[in-house]
């Protein structure tokens, strides 16, 4: 098994993995206690869906019992540019450097199930993948697998990657040899911590996702308190300001996969708050921001119209007031008064 362990690291990185660790499907028991943790508190917000599977997401062992190994892996998506210069740019639209190209999803599981279907060749056994989409704690698994360790901003950090990457996971019947698990090497750094605008970090290695970008531009439905709204700036997409402050970051590397490759860019807001549901769907083909379809989108770019500082845009926030949307018509408003200083 240490040969074929060796092998399938190998080819790991022949179809395009940057790195790769494993554990066992039971080797994450603490994570129980901060997933029921983190709900209790209600920082998970409107993701009912954490607390519906809370049994499954605890433990990777309930998920599937037949499995013996979790082979964990990770995919660099690291940007050519600091995306947080967009910033400074108030009436364009800063969008996740995750989102740039093509949706992750997509591209991660077909580079899983090419490293699977080898695993089954090389010897009998059954496997299941996965990529952001099951009840799997990546995070933890892949900290007991040796890829890196949970930093204070709670997404997995490399000494080798930074923490420019996704996660895959592929669960194994086989019993393949495990790889010790890393410790923390955040120290006394609070980079990503002091990086928040919204201050959504209750202390290091905590999230309160009700005050993180990412959730309120990407899953929060409805209407985002107005104290926040303020804080999001032009960021309609995600947020990448505590990864972006990581000085583990010296040691990313290029990201190899051209499909992420930024094509969304920085686009002009004002352009963005005319897309009707047609437009969006088109705009955004084959892109993780069409998830959150257009109404929820056009509110995020109004809540940036609203936070730009650009009077010339006072009519296009306006042009929005009486849309059918209640959350876009309401942020029309917002947008309109902040503009004209009410």
């Amino acid at each position: 098994m240490d040969r074929l362990r060796d092998r399938l690291a190998a080819q790991a990185r022949a179809v395009g993995f940057a790195d790769m660790g494993i554990c066992a499907p039971h080797a994450t028991p603490q994570a129980a206690d901060g997933l029921r943790a983190f709900l209790a508190a209600g920082h998970h917000g409107q993701m009912a869906w954490m607390a519906e599977r809370e049994e499954w997401r605890a433990s990777a062992a309930a998920l599937w019992p037949q499995a013996r190994s979790v082979i964990m892996l990770a995919e660099v998506y690291t940007p050519d540019h600091d995306p947080r210069a967009v910033l400074s740019h108030p009436d364009r639209a800063a969008v996740s450097v995750y989102a740039q190209g093509r949706d992750y999803h997509d591209l991660v599981k077909k580079r899983l199930k090419r490293l699977g279907r080898w695993l089954i060749e090389q010897t009998p056994c059954e496997i299941k993948v996965f990529v952001d989409t099951a009840p799997v704690m990546e995070k933890p698994l892949a900290q007991a697998a040796g890829l890196g360790w949970q930093g204070k901003h709670t997404n997995l950090l490399s000494r080798h990657l930074g923490n420019w990457f996704f996660l895959g996971a592929i669960f194994t019947t086989l019993d393949l040899p495990h790889d010790a698990p890393e410790v923390s090497h955040c120290g006394t750094c609070t980079a990503c911590l002091d990086a928040c605008p919204t201050n959504a970090f209750p202390a290091p290695y905590q999230l309160d996702a009700r005050r993180c970008i990412s959730y309120l531009t990407i899953e929060h439905r409805g209407q985002v308190d107005p104290t926040l709204r303020a804080l999001m700036g032009n960021r309609i997409y995600g947020c990448d300001d505590c990864l972006a402050a990581c000085p583990w970051n010296k040691f990313a590397v290029a990201a190899s996969e051209i499909g992420y490759a930024g094509r969304v860019g920085a686009p002009d807001l004002a352009d963005l708050s005319t897309l009707d549901d047609t437009a969006f769907r088109a705009r955004f083909a084959g892109s993780p921001i069409k998830r959150i379809g257009r109404d929820r989108f056009v509110r995020n770019v109004l809540y940036a119209i609203g936070n730009s500082g650009q009077p010339g845009l006072v009519a296009v926030a306006q042009a929005l007031l009486q849309d059918q949307d209640d959350a876009v018509a309401d942020a029309a408003r917002w947008a309109v008064g902040r503009l004209k200083g009410e």
